[in-house]
């Protein structure tokens, strides 16, 4: 393979048109794998054993269930970089029920990263009252109009239980195809974007991390590509950071362009999830958001997603740049999350036990930078 050429069968641009035309990456569950998710989950209820406990015995799928899921999170590494897989039964399980079976799909698809401060490994998306663009908010638990962004995983997976009563419309788009626009109307900022930026963990990070970190926005691999943007946090490193540099001339204008051609019709793919549908996204070559919704007034009608951020182990090799976001840039490894402040001995056997089953590289989490060392820095 020549330095430039992309691997054979990875993801490539697309517009909204061509993955609105092409549905290969929508996959309809059969009632063979509907039948292997029952019966794992009803032998999982009988062993009432915490998530972070199950292993793949504890949670056990036919041939049928397991290729689905196989499958699903190959499509992420492919053409598409998403996959959409309809049919999981969720009319008829609870929500307890819904969260197990999750988990123990979880655990043939990947290892789970924890996702907020409290160090959660599933999180409730809907509406409890959050507020999204400010010091500390995050968007899963409001009703807002998010901005386009990724989630901090290899693959972020999304399962519906119930729909909104209005809105909540999920917005994707090729990242890929953002910077081949980028680098068509202004290739003068293709340098600024490969360059590292300030972010806001929102207050997400261990306690020995410093509340912000650097990353670019485009990475400028030549065989595998990856970006990483949310100007919710860009702006809120602006915001809540003095030490952080200002956002120059150029920087404030590729986010002003971000702006212009994410929610554009000629990227921006819309999708309206449906109750039983899960969404895999792979994060390092789309970005999402959704529009903002109106709920129910009955509790049990309101708009409910179960949330997984999954490192995988078909994942891609990061840029350098990444490592200190993500910890771990070598291909196929346990990596992403945010450690919040409640990691617990479980988790962390949970963690290397599951990166062993998957045959997945894994190592003891370490912080490249630590908050002592900015500190330092600025003394």
């Amino acid at each position: 393979m020549s330095p430039t050429q992309a691997p054979a069968f990875g993801p490539r641009a697309w517009t909204a048109d061509q993955v609105r035309n092409d549905t290969s990456w929508i996959q309809r569950l059969t009632p063979a794998e509907v039948a292997g998710f029952d019966a794992a989950l009803a032998h999982a209820r009988t062993l009432d054993k915490p998530l972070l406990a199950l292993e793949q015995k504890d949670f056990p799928l036919n041939a049928a269930a397991r290729g689905a899921l196989e499958r699903a999170v190959a499509t992420t590494q492919g053409r598409w970089g998403m996959c959409l897989v309809k049919g999981f039964p969720v009319e008829r399980w609870s929500e307890a029920d819904t969260r197990l079976a999750y988990w123990g799909m979880s655990l043939y698809m990947g290892v789970g990263r924890t996702q907020n401060r409290a160090s959660e490994i599933i999180n409730n998306v809907r509406d409890e009252g959050g507020s999204y663009k400010v010091k500390g908010g995050r968007g899963y638990n409001t009703n807002a109009k998010l901005d386009f962004h990724q989630d901090s995983c290899d693959v972020v997976a999304l399962m519906t239980r119930r729909t909104a009563k209005s809105g909540g419309t999920s917005k994707v788009i090729s990242s890929i195809a953002l910077r081949d626009e980028v680098q068509r109307l202004r290739p003068d900022l293709m340098p600024v974007l490969q360059a590292p930026w300030h972010h806001t963990y929102q207050g997400t990070q261990d306690p020995v991390q410093p509340p912000f970190y650097r990353c670019p926005i485009f990475g400028d691999d030549p065989v595998y590509f990856s970006a990483r943007t949310n100007r919710k946090n860009i702006d809120g490193a602006q915001r809540d950071f003095p030490e952080v540099p200002r956002l120059t001339q150029q920087q404030q204008e590729a986010l002003e362009l971000f702006d212009e051609l994410m929610p554009g019709d000629k990227l921006c793919f819309s999708m309206e999830l449906e109750a039983g549908d899960m969404q895999l996204l792979n994060n390092y070559v789309t970005l999402h958001s959704r529009t903002d919704f109106e709920d129910f007034d009955e509790p049990d009608r309101k708009r409910h997603l179960l949330r997984l951020w999954l490192a995988i182990p078909g994942s891609q090799p990061l840029a350098p740049q990444w490592e200190e976001y993500y910890g771990d840039i070598r291909p196929g490894a346990v990596r992403g999350g945010v450690r919040g402040s409640a990691i617990t001995p479980e988790f962390l056997a949970y963690e290397e036990r599951q990166a062993k089953a998957l045959g997945m590289l894994w190592r003891p989490w370490r912080p490249l930078v630590t908050l002592a060392d900015i500190q330092s820095s600025a003394a």
